[in-house]
């Protein structure tokens, strides 16, 4: 039971990590998980979660290597190889060679083949890490392929070069050709292992749907335990599971771009499985990570045998020579390979700086690091062991915030660094929301709302010819509050028509409060996002409730019958307010701003348009149902577009605020028109 609620609390930090990103994008989700994580143990909840890196490697890395592996760009990959080699093979023995004596240099009590094997398994990047440290920026797709080759590759460099080095230090033994030629066999048998087992798991599949069995549960289960079948076999041979994973997802790749004939229902519900999965293990892998982050800090903190400031500078000095060390790597080998091939691209220092700063440590590191052995071969304790842990856990936090810092920095364009073309930016965003929201219109697209579905996508098609216009034209923010003031003089319009028509009694009271508060909700569409949002969800719950309460209503007919009269009293009432509007704004705006009084009256005039077609029942009931529908999925694709757009920092949280304020006030018409059409 207390394992149960573990992993159910560790569920919940992982959804509260990601709510928390959603309203502050610019720090990075696994920072943010690696800190909840920390918070956690520091509480006095008595949780204990330690780390098993033999189980860690098979839950976690497993499973993520393979998905990286099955989805990585193969031929962007075969043409990369060279780069990746160098950084994948390359800089990690480098590393393990300048960086461990270093590490020996700064720490004499840390003997050369200890420091060979903390250097070792500083080495490889996290492929995790890079990319959500990458999804917030446009890297260009040459980096990032090189990247993620990198990632898939030097996990197993770094943890084959840390184990001969653990073992020298455990057993005063080391012989490099040994070593070489055991690192040879080792990553040949991951390999080759691994596309031979993923070629057998791929053949039972395809023998078991020719035996007729099309369960897409069975075969989900088999693509589920694939991962962790290739890396505990190929580990079983005492060869790279890593590298035996990626190979895997390699051939099954492969295999899905041959396969003629796959299960569509399959393909759905793979690719919705896969995603819930990676979600949770890479949300796993930051949360356990900042668990173990009090515990290993602790072990030297209070450890009076340690001066906390020099360990401090330690980690430090080890974080920034390893980024030093990358980049002087990349540099040469870039340069060189430029002077040597012809028809290379001349390297840039933006480039090189971007693949420097890319170099993230992560849950690799520190759960190598926790299979160092207590004691050697002698019974004595391994040298320095807490403190090599804490060096790892201290250069895995400084390299994440290096790399959340300064990445964003590097990577900014041109335009962004200046500051320029507002106007054109906050045109790409309107033009990519609304193409957004036609494309969820189009996927739920049937026979019975597809007259709905034109509808909408034409409207749609409309705003984007409008802002292709608009976004050429200066001082947009002038622009957006003068046409707030306009629709301010047409809502008070409305609101004088109504109240004109109570105090003459030519209408009732129940209907001129409907249209007082559908004025209302549109005053604080333009005027206060947030309070429009709570009162939205409020009449959307109330109207939930009026539905459920009427079906199960003996007088439902007698209800419908009401419904309808009050019905073409409302539109009648909201036809005659509109024209009001119209009229007020065609006195009151000034002869400068008549462009954008023309696009206000132009929304006056359809929906006076639309609910005359009403009146006529000119379309039926479930016709406007659809339409409401479906109004409701493209404005929800618009928002989710925004936030997308946001968290990816491509516009600024005002121009966000902006774009949303404008679909609060379609969704306060779309709300409008519903209570009028259901």
């Amino acid at each position: 039971m207390e394992i149960f609620l573990i992993v159910l609390l560790l569920l919940f930090i992982i959804g509260l990590s990601n709510m928390i990103n959603h309203f502050i994008p610019f720090i990075p989700v696994p920072l943010i998980q690696i800190a909840l994580g920390g918070i956690l143990a520091i509480l006095p909840m008595g949780l204990q979660v330690p780390m098993e890196p033999e189980l860690f490697f098979v839950l976690f890395i497993a499973p993520l290597l393979f998905n990286d592996g099955k989805n990585v760009p193969r031929k962007a990959l075969w043409k990369l190889r060279v780069p990746i080699l160098l950084l994948a093979l390359g800089l990690v023995f480098v590393t393990v060679l300048v960086i461990g004596y270093l590490i020996h240099w700064l720490i004499p009590s840390i003997p050369l083949p200890a420091a060979f094997a903390l250097a070792a398994i500083l080495s490889p990047t996290d492929v995790v890490a890079v990319g959500a440290m990458a999804s917030r920026v446009k890297l260009p797709k040459i980096i990032m392929h090189t990247l993620e080759g990198e990632g898939l590759t030097n996990d197993a460099s770094g943890l084959v070069a840390f184990k001969f080095a653990v073992a020298a230090t455990v057993t005063g033994y080391f012989s490099l050709a040994e070593a070489s030629l055991s690192f040879v066999i080792i990553a040949l048998g991951g390999l080759i292992g691994g596309a031979i087992i993923a070629f057998a798991i791929i053949r039972l599949r395809v023998f078991i749907r020719r035996l007729g069995m099309e369960d897409v549960t069975i075969h989900m289960l088999i693509q589920i335990l694939t991962p962790f079948v290739i890396y505990l076999s190929v580990e079983h041979f005492h060869f790279s599971g890593i590298l035996g994973v990626v190979a895997g997802g390699i051939v099954h790749a492969i295999e899905r771009d041959r396969e003629q004939s796959p299960t569509i229902k399959l393909q759905i519900v793979s690719n919705s499985t896969w995603s819930v999965i990676l979600f949770i293990l890479n949300g796993l892998v930051f949360v356990l990570l900042g668990l173990q982050v009090p515990g290993v800090a602790n072990s030297i903190f209070e450890n009076a045998a340690f001066n906390n400031m020099e360990v401090t500078g330690y980690i430090i000095i080890i974080s920034i020579s390893l980024f030093v060390l990358r980049f002087i790597w990349v540099l040469v080998a870039w340069w060189t390979g430029w002077k040597v091939k012809k028809g290379m691209v001349k390297p840039s220092l933006k480039a090189i700086g971007i693949i420097t700063i890319s170099g993230v440590r992560g849950a690799v590191t520190l759960a190598g690091a926790f299979t160092i052995p207590f004691a050697l071969d002698d019974g004595s304790p391994f040298p320095e062991r807490s403190l090599i842990i804490f060096i790892a856990a201290g250069v895995i936090l400084m390299t994440l915030l290096v790399t959340s810092i300064f990445l964003p920095v590097i990577a900014r364009s041109k335009e962004e660094q200046t500051g320029e073309n507002k106007a054109e930016k906050e045109k790409r965003a309107l033009i990519q929301s609304h193409s957004a929201a036609i494309k969820a219109v189009e996927s739920s697209i049937t026979n019975e709302n597809r007259e709905a579905a034109i509808r909408i996508i034409s409207k749609y098609n409309v705003r984007i010819n409008q802002a292709h216009a608009a976004g050429s034209q200066k001082n947009q923010l002038e622009i957006r509050e003068k046409e707030n003031k306009i629709r301010l003089i047409g809502l008070e319009a409305e609101e004088r028509e109504i109240m004109k028509f109570v105090k003459a009694e030519q209408v009732e009271h129940e209907v001129a409060n409907l249209c007082l508060e559908h004025i209302r909700r549109m005053k604080m569409a333009v005027t206060n996002r947030k309070k429009y949002r709570r009162l939205i969800s409020f009449l959307m719950f109330k109207k939930l409730l009026v539905m459920s309460s009427s079906l199960f209503s003996s007088k439902k007919r007698e209800l419908i019958e009401q419904h309808k009269e009050g019905l073409h009293k409302i539109i009648a009432m909201k036809v005659k307010t509109a024209k009001a509007a119209i009229r007020e704004i065609k006195e009151k705006t000034n002869p400068d701003d008549k462009g954008i009084s023309l696009i206000v009256i132009a929304e006056y005039s359809s929906l006076i348009s639309r609910l005359k077609r009403e009146t006529k029942a000119s379309k039926g009931h479930e016709q406007v149902n659809f339409e409401r529908d479906l109004q409701y999925t493209a404005i929800q694709a618009e928002r989710d577009e925004v936030q997308d757009m946001f968290e990816e920092g491509t516009i600024s949280f005002e121009l966000a605020q902006k774009i949303r304020q404008h679909i609060n006030i379609r969704e306060a018409n779309t709300v409008d028109e519903s209570s009028y059409g259901s």
